[in-house]
């Protein structure tokens, strides 16, 4: 049907309906020759004018607005049915491309509109027939008349949105559905009064209204939304599903589900039954619908929030109003179910009056109380169905906000300047996503709250007002004193929260650094300090803890009184005003002050609430707003427009914008594409702070900086993500299999690969922890080269590999893979310089010199001392002359020499080396298969959790963490007094007073006041006295859990650490931390305090109905099986949302350590994404918990409701006078609580048992199985131990971990006391290793270690690790300041502080600094270089002064001539200690006095360097002549 066909017909149904209303109405004498159209108005009922005006005026703008529309089409330059088509088939006009989708809503809401309209016909149809009608009534038809035409247009107008394909209804529709409802709401209303009061007969309009008004609840609930419920689906634009989304690839039932499924929640029976028969995983949790997707929620609030920005860029954008605007529609959508609940609430208090007084003889209409029965039960079902939308409803708002916050931090994160980045560690930006964000979403459960307490208080005083009169004014003001008790005591809770929240930050930031830093903390032994420093944290918030528990004990005693308080003034203020109160009265009064008294009490929550709510969105709108990286720090050239790849024009940069001196100044470069460029330069020169200004990283102050073509970039300390090494490598490139073997080939690492059990499926831990360093560095290498950028930007990459590995990558990577490729490498080793292009020297942050190599020789100056130190080195390894390689060697070396020149210049042309290996590669094939079987045996495994039901044990032990459990009985003995106290007042209100008006009072007004208030006030001290025992037995579990986790954590093993990703126990350190802190103790109180309510109710019900008891057993016993059955679900949602949110928090956190990687690869959309996806397996598992509460609940309030309906029935049912009506009104006070009541019982049981799952993981982190004892008081070596520093290692076998291969395989050697003791061998060959297991950090699955007699696995480890001294492989600085760094213990007077720094040769560069020896250090050290870093390391192990030194690769990351320095002061300081040096630059180790040549977790060679030399078969002679051949065109030069 087109659109005119439809305008005719509309005409043709109002033709019809005037001229039937035209000839029908005379006919039936409607009129008179002397009535006019005015009285005939008049004489109709108010609400029957008011509905036929709107119905009129609606319906003329309606035929107005259809005619206004089909004119301007024909007048216009576009015919109608052209743009028609234009709407339905958009881009190509192919129509068959846009296909409508017809939803349940629509059909629904089309059906409504037949339904009423076929009701109206038959409402005429019954009044036209109807013979008993004199002509004065015939009056009746002409609304039906109106509303049958109103309601014929409005089905074709509906329908028309179908055939235009409209998704949104018109305005004129929607407006016309609201306004039906509420006429229809308030028709209803006075109906139902006039049918109690006897003034009105039941009729057809009244039958009619009746069954009119669901249909229009409906029509109303689709105009507040706005959607026709109609879909334009295009094939070509549908997104398919994320299938990067691990498990289920089903789309959740409650997208499509019915009216029905929703209002029942019976679309998520599907899940619940799996649960039933077996514990959930992930995989069976169905995908969210697109709208409820993180990718929505984050688009929309990002869109809102850049728009706030941008209007008014001088004001601060509010992020709560950009919430609002995002979130808008739900909030509104999900107010009008509050606001119906509300109103239905307040039926029951209403009604009791007329209840007690049918039941006290006073019988208005017959079946009076069957048709108040039924008011009470219909009201109680309306209620319960839309508190549980309206839950539900938050908690998916809530959803929303979380996420899409959480992503907007994320993504602010990877953006963050490095400014900003000093201001806001990683631990404070994982509280805005663990707790802020947290605070932010749920706050969507006291959105509503703000205006429903005035609505309810409105309620309340109408309802008084009717049962106490003028008394009710006395009521609102002592309702709003109640209220303005509160504002101090909302600040109050504010400064709390303030102080506590950033006390917490401060914890949390500093337990990340140590979690990340834990492996230095244990060689050093320095666990016990650092752990006491966190203790001292937890002090300071558990002070500020108390303070807001204690304080919150004050607001429950304060508003669990406030409700009495008010009764208490307004039963007083009517007794003096003179009036007298009823029972009847008093019983109404009493469930409208129950009812008053859940918005009363939750006021305190909702003010402190708003006061949490507003510091986090405070704090992250701080964050969000922090400035980013300058988007004008590199202009981007088209390729296709320059030769020049990187160009810095008059560049001065600086890290710290507010420092009077630049980090880099005067920097002139231009790099043509494919140059190599070495920069090299002193520690602290400035050689990484170059490379980030190319990046874009560093604040530039001035001057220009031009990049042409794609970056890679490889960091200096390396940055591995959790994961197998194959996705390391790619980093969300797919995988090419012959350039992904190319880039093994180029980045040697194929042998390493095959040493692994499971190859390049091997799962990486935490920061790449199962790698040893030049294998981490290999891994950022072929990253790198497999993205085939443009430009390579590489900062000192072969400082963590030995020298043949190291001059295998130079030539294999740099000369031969990037040949065609612009690369800028930062070096220390001179022996790579010669090859360069150019070559730039650094000093002080200028480029002094440029040029290249002979040329820089020539002009002398800085470049020549490095050059010099270089030679120097080389010097010292004096291979003696006679010990020439042999004939085959030489011939062997020559091979490779001509296969390395005959080699493509390119990366992809290496594919005709490695498909040479034939049966190797199918071999590697069935290798990687097996891997895939044994993935169980991997270093990480997934978050372990617990299945099946919380044990018992887990409850008691929280109960017995504070003082034994002994306030638990004194907790339920409080309880229970105020409830029987509660009970005894409303019962001597309701006993004492007289049933009707007139009768006698049984007590006088003093008398019954004091009886009252007595009671009132004894049960509010009781509460008080609960809230008190509650916080104290909180507080002392909390923190008992907290201390005992934390030395749990402190004391376990390094494997521990090895496979747990740093974000899961920061999770349970932070999150499940905060459950236990804020939230168990009182839903322990919450639980036992609604039991006891509970059997109150159930009491004070038997004792009236004992009958109820034979429905309540029954009802009990359904409850129970539904919990269990409930249980057996949600139990394994909350586990999983536990586990699901670690690698939120693990992801943001490896984000931001890496996140200078990430922004040189351009890779923030891949991460960005992955965040989204990991937020969306979040929220899956949540979304299912949160309806999974509502579905138990609804069907437990629903039992207890026609429980409710069964008591009220059975009421009416017997004789009058058989049973005391004060007493009967009581009991239906209390059972219109019922519901209530019973749902809250095992939701607060339900909840207690998903937040316990908190305490159940805190218990698994309490149990971890710890190293050996730091002290064994029978076995303390002497104080002077170790004298000598002989170390006798006796068939040492070591492995990672049980299902791990060997590492080490029977090493037998010992180390002379007082010698230097050289460690070298291939990288991954076990060097590292065997210094862990020396300092106990793996202990030994065979074999024993000896240190001056003593086997170190008989001592403690505190004992051994504090006597021995090591400088790490990774230089670690914790945030704070230098002194802190080098003498965290206080062992240490300043001059010997600073003789140590100058030892160092860091000395001059700390005393240019103002603070000295107190300047700061940032998180991680990121204020100084690596080198320097290294440096302060030395420092340490020089105060230490131990008899046994550990250097492991203690200065790769300086240039050569510091390196020569500090050897001479290891020399000269430690020449009486046994030194053990793991070193890949073989000057280091040359002058030792033995060397050990580890292969593959065995010894090689273990001999002095001179004997070694002398037999040319060695493995150390092959070392030492690759890396002399290596830099032997530097030493001609």
């Amino acid at each position: 049907m087109g659109y005119l066909g439809l305008l005719g017909s509309l005409s043709l149904v109002g033709s019809f309906f005037s001229l039937a209303s035209a000839a029908a109405l005379p006919n039936l004498g409607l009129f008179s020759d002397d009535d006019t159209m005015f009285v005939f108005f008049q004489n109709l009922p108010l609400m029957e004018r008011i509905s036929v005006s709107i119905h009129l005026v609606l319906l003329v703008l309606l035929l107005f607005s259809i005619s206004a529309r089909q004119i301007l089409t024909c007048v216009g330059r576009v015919p109608f049915w052209k743009q028609r088509a234009a709407d339905l088939s958009p881009g190509d006009g192919n129509e068959g491309s846009r296909k409508i989708e017809i939803g349940n809503s629509f059909r629904i809401a089309l059906l409504c509109c037949g339904y009423l309209l076929v009701l109206q016909l038959l409402v005429i149809a019954f009044e036209a027939a109807s013979p008993n009608k004199n002509s004065g009534d015939r009056s009746t038809l002409s609304l039906p008349c109106v509303q049958a035409l109103a309601w014929s247009v409005m089905s074709f107008s509906v329908f028309h949105c179908k055939l235009r394909g409209s998704e949104r209804l018109p305005i004129l529709v929607r407006l016309w559905w609201v306004l039906s409802f509420l006429i229809a709401c308030c028709t209803v209303y006075l109906d139902a009064r006039g049918l109690i009061d006897g003034s009105l007969r039941l009729n057809s309009h009244v039958l009619a209204n009746i069954g009119a008004t669901p249909s229009l609840a409906f029509l109303c609930f689709v105009a507040c939304r706005g959607d026709s419920g109609i879909r334009l689906m295009s094939s070509d634009l549908q997104e398919p599903l994320l299938s990067e989304e691990s498990g289920c690839l089903k789309v959740t039932p409650y997208e499509e589900a019915g009216l029905f499924s929703l209002a029942t929640l019976s679309w998520l029976n599907p899940l619940l039954s799996i649960g039933a028969k077996r514990p959930l995983e992930l995989k069976d949790i169905p995908l969210l619908a697109r709208k409820d997707r993180t990718k929505t929620s984050y688009k929309t609030l990002k869109t809102n929030w850049e728009r706030l920005k941008s209007e008014d860029s001088l004001k601060q954008p509010s992020l709560a109003l950009a919430i609002f605007r995002s979130f808008w529609r739900e909030a509104a959508c999900n107010a009008v179910f509050a606001g119906i609940n509300t109103f239905v609430s307040y039926v029951g208090p209403y009604m009791i009056s007329y209840f007690v007084d049918y039941l006290g003889g006073i019988i208005a209409f017959p079946h009076e109380g069957y048709i108040l029965a039924s008011i009470f039960f219909l009201a109680k079902l309306i209620e319960t169905i839309t508190t549980r939308q309206w839950y539900l409803g938050v908690d998916i708002l809530g959803m929303h906000v979380r996420s899409a916050l959480t992503a907007m931090v994320y993504r602010k994160g990877l953006r963050l300047s490095s400014t900003a980045r000093q201001t806001h560690t990683s631990g404070e930006i994982v509280n805005y996503m663990a707790v802020d964000v947290q605070r932010i979403g749920d706050y969507s459960w006291y959105l509503h709250d703000i205006w429903m307490l005035p609505l309810q208080i409105i309620l309340a005083l109408a309802i008084l007002y009717k049962n106490v009169g003028l008394a009710s004014v006395a009521t609102l003001v002592a309702t709003i004193v109640s209220i303005l008790v509160t504002v101090p005591l909302a600040k109050m809770q504010e400064n709390y929260q303030d102080n506590m929240m950033a006390a917490k930050d401060d914890r949390m930031r500093k337990t990340s650094e140590y979690l990340r830093n834990m492996r230095i903390l244990k060689l050093q032994a320095w666990e016990e300090r650092y752990r006491a420093i966190l203790e001292e944290m937890r002090k300071v918030e558990f002070t500020w803890l108390q303070k807001a528990l204690y304080s919150q004990a004050l607001v429950t005693f304060i508003f669990w009184g406030s409700p009495i308080f008010v009764a208490v003034v307004t039963f007083a203020t009517s007794i003096m005003l003179g009036g007298q109160l009823t029972a009847g009265g008093v019983l109404s009064a009493l469930a409208t002050f129950r009812i008053l008294q859940e918005p009363l009490r939750n006021f305190p929550d909702l003010v402190s609430m708003m006061a949490q709510t507003k510091v986090s969105l405070d704090r992250i709108s701080g964050f969000l707003l922090e400035e980013e990286l300058q988007e004008d720090a590199t202009t981007k050239i088209p390729k296709a427009l320059t030769d020049i790849s990187i160009e810095i024009r008059d560049g001065e940069f600086c890290w710290d914008p507010s420092s009077s001196k630049p980090t880099l100044s005067g920097i002139q470069v231009k790099v043509e594409k494919g140059m190599r460029v070495a920069v090299c330069g002193m520690v602290g020169s400035g050689k990484s702070s170059f490379l980030s200004c190319i990046l874009g990283e560093m604040p530039k102050i001035s001057g220009e900086v031009r990049v042409s073509g794609s970056v890679a970039y490889v960091s200096q300390s390396a940055w591995i993500q959790s994961g197998n090494i194959e996705e390391n490598i790619l980093f969300g490139t797919p995988l090419d299999k012959p350039r992904y073997k190319n880039v093994l080939h180029a980045c040697a690492l194929k042998k390493d690969l095959e040493l692994l059990a499971h190859g390049d499926q091997t799962i990486i831990g935490d920061r790449g922890i199962n790698l040893s360093g030049g294998q981490k560095q290999r891994v950022q290498l072929a990253r790198a080269l497999y993205q085939d950028a443009d430009i390579y930007l590489l900062d000192d990459p072969f400082s963590a590999v030995d020298a043949h590995t190291g001059s295998e990558l130079f030539k294999e990577y740099i000369l031969s893979a990037l040949a065609l490729k612009t690369v800028i490498y930062v070096t220390h080793q001179v022996e790579f310089l010669p090859s360069a292009d150019l070559i730039l020297v650094l000093k002080e942050g200028q480029i002094i010199q440029a040029g290249k190599y002979e040329d820089l020789l020539q002009a002398g100056t800085d470049f020549d001392v490095l050059v010099s130190a270089h030679n120097e080195a080389i010097e010292s390894l004096d291979i003696p002359e006679s010990t020439g390689p042999d004939p085959d060697e030489t011939t062997q070396d020559q091979e490779q020499d001509q296969d390395s020149q005959s080699m493509p210049s390119n990366l992809d042309s290496l594919q005709n080396q490695t498909s040479e290996n034939g049966p190797s590669e199918k071999k590697a094939i069935k290798e990687k298969k097996k891997a895939k079987r044994l993935r169980k045996k991997q270093l990480v495994q997934e978050e372990e959790r617990e299945r099946g039901r919380v044990s018992l044990k887990v409850y008691l032990s929280y109960m017995a963490a504070a003082y034994k459990g002994a306030l638990i009985p004194l907790i339920i003995l409080a309880q229970t007094a105020f409830q029987v106290l509660q009970i005894a007042g409303n019962w001597w209100m309701a006993w004492a007073n007289p049933q009707t008006v007139g009768d006698k009072p049984r007590t006088s007004s003093t008398v019954l006041l004091i009886v009252y208030m007595s009671l009132a006030f004894g049960s509010s001290l009781f509460v008080f006295l609960r809230a008190v025992l509650v916080a104290t037995f909180g507080l002392a579990a909390a923190q008992k859990l907290f201390l005992k986790m934390l030395i749990s954590i402190f004391r376990a093993p390094m494997s521990f650490f090895d496979s747990t990703p740093a974000g899961r126990i920061l999770n349970r350190v932070s999150v499940d931390q905060s459950v236990v802190d804020l939230d168990i103790p009182f839903r322990l109180g919450g639980f036992a305090s609604t039991t006891i309510q509970l059997l109150g109710i159930v009491g004070v019900m038997s004792k009236v109905t004992w009958q109820v008891l034979l429905l309540f057993v029954p009802m009990a016993t359904a409850c129970l099986w539904m919990q269990k059955y409930y249980m057996a679900s949600s139990r394994e949602l909350v586990r999983l949302v536990s586990i699901q949110k670690s690698p939120v928090i693990h992801l943001f956190a490896e984000s931001i350590a890496g996140a200078a990687t990430i922004r040189g690869f351009g890779q923030e959309k891949r991460f960005m994404k992955r965040n989204l996806n990991l937020l969306d397996c979040f929220a899956r598992p949540f979304f299912c918990s949160v309806a999974a509460i509502e579905w138990l609940c609804l069907r437990m309030e629903l039992l207890s409701t026609f429980v409710f309906a069964f008591c009220m029935a059975l009421l009416v049912s017997f004789p009058h006078g058989s049973i005391d009506p004060s007493m009967a009104g009581l009991a239906v006070t209390y059972g219109l609580n019922l519901n209530a009541r019973l749902s809250r019982w095992i939701l607060s049981f339900c909840k207690l048992e998903n937040k316990i799952i908190s305490i159940e993981r805190i218990h698994q982190y309490c149990r971890i199985p710890a190293e050996a004892p730091p002290i064994i008081e029978d076995c303390r070596p002497p104080s002077f131990w170790p004298d000598k520093g002989t170390i006798d290692l006796i068939d040492l076998k070591v492995r990672y971990k049980e299902s791990l291969p060997m590492v080490l395989h029977g090493i037998s050697c010992t180390f002379p006391g007082g010698k230097k003791i050289g460690v070298v061998g291939r990288t991954g060959s076990g060097k590292s290793t065997m210094i862990q297991a020396l300092f106990r950090l793996i202990e030994p699955v065979e074999g024993r270690i000896i240190i001056d007699g003593i086997d170190i696995c008989t001592i403690g480890l505190h004992d051994l690790r504090s006597r021995l001294s090591i400088i790490p492989q990774d230089p670690t600085l914790f945030e704070g300041t230098i002194r802190g760094n080098l003498d965290p213990l206080d062992e240490h007077t300043d001059y010997q502080i600073w003789q140590a720094l100058d030892k160092s040769q860091l000395g001059d560069v700390i005393r240019q600094k103002e603070q000295k020896l107190d300047c700061p250090v940032l998180e991680n050290g990121d204020n100084w270089s690596v080198g320097q870093r290294q440096l302060v390391s030395l420092g340490r192990a020089l105060l230490k002064q131990a008899r046994i030194l550990v250097l492991d690769e203690a200065t790769a990351s300086v240039d050569t001539a510091t390196d020569n320095l500090i050897q001479k002061i290891i020399r000269t300081e430690f020449r009486e200690c046994t030194v053990l040096t793991i070193a890949h630059r073989i000057p280091t180790v040359i002058d030792s006095d033995l060397v050990l040549v580890l292969s593959d977790g065995k010894i090689a060679e273990f001999d002095s360097p001179l004997r070694l030399l002398e037999d040319k078969s060695t493995m150390f002679f092959k070392l030492v002549s690759e890396y002399s051949a290596r830099s032997s065109s530097v030493s001609d030069a």
